[in-house]
């Protein structure tokens, strides 16, 4: 891993952003696309769901990638970018999930998707499932309750692998697995409320999600074997509230309830805490032999989204969930919140960095990270665009830590922002809450322009990508 004495980053390190197609794309029923459950979700991951969509649902149109995303790569190849990670809408490919033969109109969009990124050089990284399982799957089987969609899922994957293994090298299985407990609906695809749900039924659905997505890594190395396959996890570092030994005891137990995802992932068996989580709850999974085989088709690398950490306690009197966190946990009280009281911890993502290197001794991707923000369009010197020296100062701090960690020892293989350009965000459904570069004329009343603007920010990450990380101030 060679670097140079101004930067701690390879020369080989990917820099670049991230979207989902949920959040992007828009062109809901274009193209012979099917619903997904992002459809009916209209106010973000704690909304009920509705029967269909609706006008108020921003995700429908979203900032409509799906007709203008030769100009949005292009602006992407502006700043420099070396990777795209972006989501494939499994209905798009498969309208109901389970049908017999795939969209081929969904196929060709992604098709030139990828024509436009090889036309700039731009590697992709591609998410299989990114929280849009097909509506009638939720519906029919109940998501990822049902062993069935392993099968779909299998299907799905294959086809993606035949038609793009030979074009993109980098591929992700599900988005955030770890979440499926927290938001069962958005994350797995299951209709029941989650206030009727039994652990055994959102345990199991976890299991069904991990063979499932160990099969994919399976089949990626039959049909594209030059393809590196990686996992994605919600990553959380957590601290004790205070020096109590039994809050390092939360702290640990908080942890695995996390780690179990990648330990997984990386390891192709269940750990021993995990059996015990089990045993306690009373919760016997239907686990087959071939099941096991399946989970031992581990991937090579781990991918993670870090936004905050958070703190736990033993003590219930202290124990207030952070505002935005569908984790859980307690606020930290040495540390600042966002807007959307998620804390900003840059040292948190060097910490994590550095745990999960120690644990798996995997090459680790961080392909979410950023800060959503209530911007302003302003003129400067006659040209539009958004001072966001804030979410510059933000990347910043957290991409120095990065820097750490790659000191550290840690194999780190890129860095994508998420929401490089303006998208609708999942846990909101807001427009208002902006991460991106790039600013995309569009009001959470669904009214706008869809202009793209580039921000402060824009040039500041060319220069950090053109500098190989340079030019951070550390």
């Amino acid at each position: 891993m060679s670097t140079t004495a101004d930067t701690p980053f390879p020369a080989s390190f990917l820099w670049g952003g991230a979207t989902a197609a949920n959040q992007i794309e828009g062109a809901y029923n274009e193209g012979g696309k099917g619903l997904s459950v992002q459809d009916v979700m209209p106010q973000g991951i704690v909304a009920p769901r509705t029967a269909e969509p609706t006008p108020d649902n921003l995700k429908l149109e979203a900032i409509d990638f799906y007709h203008r995303y030769a100009e949005d790569i292009a602006l992407f190849a502006e700043m420099g970018f070396g990777v795209y990670r972006f989501s494939i809408a499994w209905s798009r490919i498969f309208p109901n999930g389970d049908d017999a033969e795939p969209n081929e109109e969904g196929l060709a969009f992604y098709d030139r998707v990828l024509d436009e990124l090889e036309r700039h050089g731009i590697e992709p990284l591609v998410t299989i499932s990114h929280y849009e399982t097909p509506l009638a799957l939720a519906e029919r089987f109940d998501g990822w309750k049902s062993r069935e969609l392993i099968g779909f899922y299998e299907r799905y994957a294959r086809t993606l692998f035949e038609r793009y293994g030979a074009r993109v090298k980098y591929w992700l299985t599900f988005n955030e697995i770890n979440s499926l407990l927290h938001a069962p609906f958005m994350s797995g695809g299951i209709s029941t409320p989650k206030e009727e749900l039994t652990d055994q039924e959102l345990y199991q659905a976890m299991h069904h999600e991990l063979v499932a997505s160990a099969r994919a890594t399976r089949i990626a190395r039959e049909v594209a074997p030059n393809a590196q396959i990686g996992c994605m996890v919600l990553s959380m570092p957590v601290y004790p509230l205070s020096p109590a030994p039994t809050d390092a005891v939360a702290v640990m137990d908080f942890d695995h309830s996390n780690l179990v995802y990648g330990d997984v992932h990386t390891r192709g068996e269940y750990p021993g805490y995990f059996l015990r989580t089990l045993r306690e709850k009373g919760i016997e999974l239907d686990i087959t032999s071939e099941d096991r085989e399946d989970l031992t088709n581990t991937v090579d690398f781990v991918s993670f989204s870090y936004y905050m950490s958070v703190a736990m306690t033993a003590d219930p009197s202290k124990k207030v969930e952070g505002e935005g966190n569908i984790m859980g946990g307690v606020p930290n009280p040495t540390l600042e919140a966002s807007e959307w009281g998620w804390q900003i911890d840059p040292v948190g993502l060097r910490l994590v960095l550095n745990q999960f290197w120690d644990r798996w001794q995997k090459p680790l991707f961080v392909v979410e990270n950023g800060l959503g923000a209530k911007d302003q369009l302003v003129e400067v010197d006659g040209v539009t665009t958004v001072e966001d020296d804030y979410r510059i100062a933000y990347l910043n701090d957290h991409l120095v830590q990065v820097g750490e960690a790659i000191a550290d020892g840690v194999n780190v293989l890129g860095y994508t922002s998420w929401g490089c350009i303006d998208i609708v965000s999942a846990s909101t459904a807001q427009l208002s809450k902006r991460y991106g570069f790039i600013y995309v004329d569009r009001n959470d009343d669904g009214t706008g322009s869809l202009a793209r603007y580039k921000k402060k920010s824009f040039g500041w990450y060319a220069e950090v990508i053109r500098t190989n990380g340079a030019a951070l101030t550390r």
